[in-house]
């Protein structure tokens, strides 16, 4: 498993394989190609034709959620379901930030990625990816989940308009989160805030908002008293809970909001052969195991139309492009 760090650094060395007639027959158009005077493509480069199927190997990008080397590690059984359903060799990417991988798929370094509802229009504002599956969240029931505002449970808030009336200092995830950034800030502007669209942290009447990176580090920093409130996803909350990481009772909600669910895009480019392959894949997961690592309870497709009111906010509220913080 590979991570990947950032744009600028290329797709990892692919394993060696051996050399069958297929692949001899390959190396020779390779060789007839440079006489010719032109250069064959890279080698593990995704493929863009409809009628070449799933690329081989898969370059696979996830968000980082938590610390991505804890997701590269915890996603390890999710690559080697995708390498049997697919029958392709599948590289594993976690990007340090949400925009790494937005970059990665708009420099085609991937072809399949898991991203938040905010980081799938900004990438589709940089290339063509369609929306193909979304998780039935196991504590909704539905393909929505929740975004929350946590404070810690011995503060004297009792809402949200209790943090705006004491100038609260708040903390989000990743600037470029749909739970912990951009419905977060919805849920502030809804009870009064005044958040300014194009200096993401000015957001009177709160004293400060800072960006810590990710929901568990938003959840700590609350915990610790570094923040007075924080926005994260309710499902990592509770893992959090769960793991020991945050003390059970120590966090209370007290504002939330429904989200849509995050979405397995592909390049556009893949074609429908390959698309309808991978939503497959997708709907088939029955291993109770792989559901619990993915927060699943299964999986339904989802259109761009699913997105319209992510993408709307998104644009509204200065998330669309990285804005100066």
């Amino acid at each position: 498993m590979t991570a990947y760090h950032g744009p600028g650094q290329g797709r990892p060395t692919p394993r060696r394989r051996d050399l069958r007639p297929g692949a001899l027959l390959v190396l020779a158009l390779a060789v007839l190609l440079a006489a010719c005077g032109q250069e064959p493509p890279p080698e593990g480069a995704p493929s863009a034709e409809a009628t070449e199927g799933v690329p081989d190997p898969l370059a696979v990008g996830l968000i980082p959620n938590v610390a991505p080397d804890e997701q590269r590690a915890r996603y390890r059984p999710l690559e080697e379901y995708l390498e049997g359903a697919l029958g392709v060799e599948v590289e594993l990417f976690v990007a340090s930030d949400y925009a790494g991988v937005v970059a990665a798929m708009a420099a085609d370094r991937l072809d399949l990625a898991y991203l938040g509802g905010v980081t799938y229009v900004q990438a589709e504002q940089q290339v063509d990816v369609t929306p193909l599956v979304t998780e039935v969240d196991r504590e909704t029931g539905a393909r929505e989940y929740v975004s929350v505002i946590v404070v810690r449970d011995d503060a004297p808030f009792t809402g949200l308009d209790d943090v705006l009336a004491a100038g609260g200092r708040f903390a989000m995830g990743d600037v470029a989160s749909t739970s912990g950034s951009l419905y977060p800030r919805i849920m502030l502007i809804d009870a009064g805030a005044r958040c300014d669209a194009r200096r993401l942290t000015v957001c009177p009447p709160l004293a400060s908002v800072d960006f810590t990176g990710g929901h568990d580090a938003a959840a700590q920093a609350v915990l610790a008293g570094h923040a007075d409130a924080a926005g994260v996803e309710r499902r990592i909350l509770n893992r959090l809970v769960r793991d020991g990481a945050v003390p059970e009772g120590a966090l209370r909600v007290v504002a939330e909001h429904p989200v849509m669910g995050y979405p397995w895009v592909a390049r556009t480019a893949l074609g429908r052969a390959a698309h309808e392959a991978i939503t497959d894949a997708f709907l088939a997961i029955d291993d109770p195991a792989l559901l619990d690592l993915l927060r699943a309870g299964s999986y339904e497709t989802v259109t761009a139309a699913d997105y319209d009111e992510i993408r709307r906010r998104t644009a509204e509220l200065g998330l669309l492009e990285r804005a100066d913080r």
